[in-house]
């Protein structure tokens, strides 16, 4: 029997973090648009010691090009609710000249794939600032809807946005895949 990676793509496997991973991702944290798009906290960059020393949720990932090994993101389930099963999820694309180019949808297919059918999960929510149009265009398409609205949240240069709350039933998540596989 021929063992394969257990969330692989066409184009990714989402793998565990490696040590190295540390300097590659400190970098990406030099890229102004990068942090403003991945995170609502005060954008900074960062040394590598600090995702060398940073505890990993325990369901993160991180995102390589099945072809060469190169690491060009991160997905990850967190804040998970046993009880509820419910989860947020975190996607950072790190790697600009691997945006705009469909790993995106792919990781969030696979990490959804192992939320609701490994983890056995029942939603999956995530939260995007008003700007990241890019973002909110493919959470739309894979299926996420917008459930709220905290007006205001997010600070940046001088001005307010809103952070848009959106999420995804397994049920919901089930219907667009089977409807994908027809």
């Amino acid at each position: 029997m021929e063992l394969k990676p257990l969330l692989m793509g066409r184009a990714l496997v989402l793998s565990a973090p490696r040590p190295e991973d540390a300097t590659t991702m400190a970098a990406w944290t030099q890229d102004d648009q990068y942090l403003r798009l991945v995170d609502t906290d005060i954008a900074r960059p960062l040394a590598a010691s600090a995702f060398e020393q940073r505890s990993v949720p325990d369901y993160e990932f991180r995102l390589r090009r099945i072809e060469d090994d190169i690491l060009v993101g991160f997905v990850a389930l967190f804040a998970i609710e046993w009880g509820n099963r419910t989860a947020k999820m975190a996607i950072g694309i790190g790697e600009p000249r691997f945006r705009g180019m469909g790993y995106g949808t792919e990781a969030i297919h696979l990490l959804l794939h192992y939320a609701f059918l490994e983890l056995n999960l029942h939603r999956v929510g995530l939260d995007v600032i008003e700007y990241n149009e890019t973002a909110i265009k493919l959470y739309r398409k894979m299926g996420f809807e917008v459930e709220g609205r905290r007006r205001q949240a997010v600070y940046r240069q001088g001005q307010r946005y809103d952070v848009i709350d959106m999420g995804i039933l397994e049920s919901e998540w089930t219907a667009r895949s089977e409807g994908l596989m027809k």
